[in-house]
């Protein structure tokens, strides 16, 4: 038979001590993945059946062959369209702003954005124009175009997505100024209400020296503005 020394004794009871916390945190995290997965599920089933109501109600036959999935791809289509309730933007900004001797305008333009309008639930989509004046600080270009997907993949007004956007960098770096510009297509005027085809809507926020001082201001707008 082999004997251990005390040494070896702790070495032991220690490895299997961590094997046991080990294990019970793996089997943790797998229960709450496991709930997070059910609790999911329910929702996306919940959305589909409204979908299957709104559907009979309009005067379809939902059991027809062509609608017999429509409820669940429009569930899953909404929650794919409204993601941005379940990201932050700490969640992406992590390990991404820099420290950096710049204090130059950056603006990143013509950002895609798609949302939905919260009164009537029909897309509005365009572009967003972005600018920050560091203060020695800076952040990965893609980041911006991330902070405006995570607020445009929400219900929303177009005025308080503009705010959004621009609160978000203003907080997270801290600059100098942020300017934020959204040039937007309303599905509901174009396809309801005044059908007005060739209407846009311009919205913008300015904070800090973007607001305070006209010549930074009018720069930011000549560049992002220029065709």
């Amino acid at each position: 038979m082999e004997y251990l020394n005390g040494s070896e004794k702790n070495s032991v009871v220690t490895q299997y001590l961590d094997m046991c916390v080990n294990t019970k945190h793996n089997d943790s995290h797998k229960e709450k993945n496991s709930d997070r997965e059910t609790a999911e599920a329910g929702k996306l089933s919940h959305i589909e059946k409204a979908y299957t109501t709104v559907l009979s109600e309009l005067g379809e036959d939902v059991n027809r062959e062509g609608l017999l999935r429509t409820p669940l791809r429009a569930a899953k289509a909404m929650q794919f369209l409204t993601k941005g309730y379940k990201e932050t933007t700490q969640d992406i900004l992590n390990d991404a702003i820099f420290d950096e001797n710049h204090e130059e305008m950056v603006i990143v333009k013509d950002i895609e954005l798609f949302s939905l309008c919260e009164h009537h639930l029909v897309p509005f989509f365009g572009k967003a124009h972005i600018a920050y004046l560091p203060n020695k600080k800076v952040v990965g270009l893609s980041k911006l175009a991330r902070i405006v997907e995570i607020y445009s993949r929400r219900l929303q007004v177009q005025e308080r997505l503009t705010k959004q956007i621009a609160s978000a960098i203003s907080e997270a770096l801290e600059p100098a100024g942020v300017a934020v510009v959204i040039e937007a297509v309303h599905m509901c005027m174009v396809m309801r209400g005044v059908q007005k085809m060739n209407a846009s809507t311009v919205t913008s926020v300015m904070l800090g020296a973007f607001h305070d001082d006209p010549k930074t201001r009018k720069e930011f707008l000549s560049l992002a503005l220029r065709k």
